[in-house]
């Protein structure tokens, strides 16, 4: 007789997986928010030339 290997989760762990990778996800979002936002903030304190010089415009940055 084979005996046949069931996986099962426990009870809840679909739910908390689910949580965690929600929370996750917002870290993730909120750090690429963040970096963005500084990215922006240094740029914008750059001279009109200065930006030209790496190809942006002001209206670039926003």
């Amino acid at each position: 007789m084979a005996n046949a290997a069931v996986n099962t989760a426990p009870l809840g762990a679909v739910a908390t997986l689910r949580v965690v990778d929600a929370v996750l996800n917002l870290k993730n979002s909120v750090v690429a928010w963040n970096e963005a936002r500084e990215t922006r903030k240094v740029l914008s304190r750059l001279s009109d030339d200065q930006l030209q010089d790496i190809g942006l415009t002001r209206a670039d940055l926003f």
